[in-house]
C-alpha cells in the first residue's frame, strides 16, 4: 500500500475538520474562534496543493475533497459569520430587525439576517465552477474561496481588537453588510482574472509580481494589523487588473 499519495488527501481532511470547528463556534456566536480555525483551515488548504506536486500524487478524489472541504471552510463559515454580523447589527423588534418566532420548534431570528447565508451558495457555485473550468490552472477566474473568506473574517477582528467609532458604526451597518454580501458574491463568481500566489520556481523575475505583493502584504500587516486584511484583499484585485494574468484558453 502506498501511503505517500494519501498525504495530502489527510492535509485536507485537516482543513475540513479545522472548518467543521469553525463552523460550531460561529453558530455559537464566537466569531474570534471561529476566524482562528478558517485561518488553520487555510493553511491546510495551501499545503495540500503543495504536498501533492511534491509527492507528484496529484489524483482527481484530491481535487474533489479539496472543494468539499473548502465549501465548508470558506463558505458555510463565513455564511454564518456573516449571518450573525447582520443579526447583531440589525435594529430590534421592528422593521428589518423583526423576530421570526416558531413555538413549534423553538427558533427565533431575524430573517433579513439570512441574506448573509448567500455567500455560502455562491461560494459553492464557484467552488463547483473551479472544479469543471480548465481555464484556471495559473491563474484564477473570479475570486478563491480562502481570499473571500478571509475578508469575511476579518470584520470581526477588526471589531474586537481595533474598534472605534467610525470603524464599528460602518462594520455594523446592516446595509453595508448587505452591500459587503452581494459584493462577495458577484466577485466570486465573476469573470475576473486574478493571478494565483503558487510559485512553480523561486526565480525573481518569473515571480516578480507574487514576491511584490506578498511584501507589500507584510508591511500592511505590521502596520495596520487586521484592517489590513480588507485592504490586501483590494490590492489583490486591483493588482490582477493591471497585470492581466493570461488565462489557459
Amino acid at each position: 500500500m502506498n501511503l505517500k499519495r494519501h498525504i495530502p488527501n489527510f492535509i485536507t481532511l485537516l482543513n475540513l475538520l479545522s472548518g467543521s470547528i469553525a463552523v460550531i463556534f460561529a453558530v455559537k456566536g464566537n466569531l474570534i474562534l471561529a476566524a482562528i480555525f478558517v485561518a488553520l483551515g487555510i493553511f491546510f488548504d495551501f499545503f495540500d496543493g503543495l504536498a501533492a506536486r511534491a509527492l507528484n500524487v496529484k489524483s482527481e478524489v484530491g481535487l474533489q475533497l479539496d472543494s468539499l472541504a473548502d465549501v465548508v471552510t470558506s463558505g458555510v463559515v463565513p455564511g454564518i459569520v456573516m449571518f450573525q454580523l447582520l443579526n447583531k447589527a440589525l435594529p430590534a423588534s421592528e422593521g428589518l430587525g423583526a423576530d421570526w418566532n416558531s413555538s413549534i420548534f423553538d427558533v427565533q431570528i431575524k430573517p433579513f439576517a439570512l441574506i448573509g447565508l448567500l455567500i455560502i451558495l455562491a461560494s459553492a457555485y464557484r467552488l463547483a465552477r473551479f472544479n469543471v473550468d480548465e481555464r484556471q490552472t495559473d491563474s484564477f477566474i473570479g475570486l478563491p474561496t480562502p481570499a473571500n473568506a478571509l475578508l469575511i473574517l476579518s470584520l470581526p477582528l477588526i471589531l474586537t481588537y481595533q474598534p472605534g467609532p467610525v470603524i464599528s458604526d460602518l462594520l455594523l451597518n446592516e446595509w453595508f453588510l448587505v452591500g459587503l454580501t452581494l459584493l462577495s458574491c458577484y466577485l466570486l463568481n465573476s469573470e475576473l482574472p486574478l493571478f494565483a500566489l503558487k510559485f512553480s520556481d523561486w526565480n525573481f523575475k518569473n515571480n516578480k509580481l507574487r514576491y511584490s505583493f506578498l511584501l507589500i502584504c507584510l508591511l500592511l500587516i505590521l502596520f495596520l494589523k487586521f484592517v489590513a486584511i480588507p485592504v490586501i484583499i483590494l490590492l489583490y484585485v486591483l493588482f490582477s487588473i493591471f497585470s492581466k494574468p493570461k488565462l489557459v484558453l
